[in-house]
């Protein structure tokens, strides 16, 4: 097996007086020519918002962009015309395709939002913008890994791209597994909590870049979030 473990203090922090966030790859101003994405996944920012801010009006083309709340809300609009929020333990998905403007705001007066937000490169540039949002209840999560996104019909919310991304809520002592392809790559964040993987141990905030590996046990050493993207 081949794994690439980065700590949480290693990953580059951008702080300003709205947004706290943890950018896992190249981003904005934030450039390093060996970190660019792993596979067609781009980016997996993990953002915390504060109060009455957010992000202005922005555009993106050509992505698959999801976006899991972790606690608080996010308020969301775009230039297709949705508009609505997304609460802890719901998903978005935005199918940027030809184009589309979005911005988000954290409406609450005294709650900051914590969310995930992840890119992925699609297997076709060029699509009609699409949009879906779902919830997904601690307990559908609980003790196993649960397929929230997918390029199939594995997951319920789908994205233009070979991959699956499975979130995962473990008590200490759990142990699941993933069966994946030696041609493909998982990657691994831990939310909260610790686990081993595959002997290696990983504590909140770390992630694990893996290639080359036909099973991942994933067994907690205390009570675990976490997210896994099976990618090609």
């Amino acid at each position: 097996m081949s794994a690439q473990i980065i700590r949480a203090k290693d990953r580059f922090h951008h702080r300003t007086d709205w947004l706290s966030t943890y950018w896992h790859f190249s981003f904005d101003h934030y450039y390093d020519p060996g970190n660019v994405g792993f596979g067609p996944l781009r980016v997996f920012n993990d953002d915390t918002v504060q109060p009455g801010t957010g992000f202005p009006p922005h555009s993106h083309a050509d992505m698959e962009i999801v976006s899991w709340v972790l606690s608080g809300t996010l308020e969301h609009r775009d230039s297709q015309g949705h508009r609505g929020t997304i609460g802890a333990g719901e998903v978005q998905v935005m199918s940027a395709g030809t184009g589309i403007t979005h911005a988000e705001h954290n409406p609450s007066a005294s709650e900051p939002v914590h969310f995930l937000q992840i890119w992925i490169r699609p297997r076709r540039r060029g699509a009609t913008p699409r949009w879906a949002q779902q919830r997904f209840s601690p307990a559908e999560r609980a003790g196993r890994l649960l397929p929230i996104v997918a390029g199939d019909d594995r997951a319920p919310l789908a994205i233009d791209q070979d991959a699956t991304l499975a979130v995962a809520a473990l008590a200490a002592g759990q142990t699941v597994t993933h069966a994946t392809a030696p041609d493909r790559r998982a990657y691994l964040f831990v939310i909260d909590g610790g686990l081993l993987v595959n002997g290696d141990l990983l504590a909140t905030g770390d992630q694990a870049r893996i290639s080359g590996v036909a099973q991942l046990e994933l067994a907690s050493t205390a009570p675990s979030e976490l997210i896994l993207i099976d990618l090609p």
